[in-house]
């Protein structure tokens, strides 16, 4: 891509009836694999804090380590459109310091959108962030940085009640300044619904086909995650074993000598050697 994507792009994508492909990534490397396909959206996410740090949920990814992974793969992939993660605590406090924080991704990083999980408790929040000039993706539906209080996650609007309440929400993300939905883990035909009366693109994450736009981790599109996957997700390659027998291979090649052999090692010019072996023979 010659031409950084913009947000407008997305929009108009949505209008154009064209489906928007965004992925999850959290590093250099992987953005600038991902920079050479036709993905148009990177998501920064704190799920960084499970895939790349390995903790359990994702609530200790700090505010410096967001900011630092989401300039790494603004380098990786210069030309999509970059949304950054709003890590627990970096808006729940007070909306001076969303707005700081929120800053700091579109300043330091080179965010042009940051992603808050919002509840109706913070819609003064999104409205804060989006009138100082910040694009917002409102994350609704299943919200990760609930888990200490929930316990455990299960399928959001599954009910004519919680579907109600699901799409007033949404509405309230648009209106108080949304500029586009992440939909987690909801039922497909209620976000149907809020994908037809939005007028900002809705990307789905475990939410229906009828979405704007879909979003996966890299991790689990690559095939690197061991274990169950969750029941949205799907994997394109299998590159977990792949991985696992290259490093294999490496370590039979160090543990045998095989590695590193003449073509991988640096050489002395013709000669040196001989004229060295006659310096150390002469040396006092």
């Amino acid at each position: 891509m010659d031409t950084r994507i913009t947000t407008a792009d997305l929009i108009a994508a949505k209008h154009q009836g064209q489906r928007i492909a965004a992925v999850s990534c959290y590093d250099y490397t992987t953005a600038r694999l991902l920079s050479q396909t036709q993905v148009q959206m990177i998501l920064v996410g704190d799920s960084a804090a499970q895939v790349v740090l390995g903790f359990d949920s994702t609530l200790p990814a700090k505010m410096d380590f967001m900011v630092e992974i989401t300039a790494a793969v603004r380098r990786g992939a210069p030309n999509v459109v970059l949304v950054a993660d709003m890590p627990f605590l970096s808006y729940q406090i007070t909306v001076a310091d969303a707005v700081r924080n929120a800053g700091r991704f579109v300043v330091e990083a080179g965010a042009q959108m940051v992603k808050i999980e919002a509840t109706g408790a913070h819609l003064d929040v999104i409205k804060a962030v989006s009138n100082a000039g910040i694009a917002v993706m409102a994350h609704i539906g299943i919200r990760p940085q609930s888990i200490t209080r929930t316990g455990r996650f299960k399928a959001e609007a599954t009910t004519a009640e919680m579907a109600a309440e699901l799409i007033s929400l949404a509405d309230q993300m648009i209106d108080n300044g949304a500029d586009m939905l992440l939909i987690e883990g909801a039922a497909a035909e209620v976000t149907q619904i809020i994908t037809g009366r939005a007028r900002v693109p809705v990307i789905g994450c475990g939410a229906g086909p009828a979405c704007d736009g879909q979003i996966l981790i890299a991790p689990d599109i690559l095939g690197l995650t061991q274990g169950p996957l969750p029941k949205f997700a799907k994997s394109y390659g299998a590159l977990a074993q792949a991985n696992i027998e290259a490093f294999s291979a490496y370590c039979r090649e160090v543990q045998d000598s095989q590695y590193p052999d003449k073509d991988h090692s640096y050489h002395m010019k013709p000669g040196e050697l001989d004229r060295l072996q006659e310096l150390l023979k002469n040396a006092p």
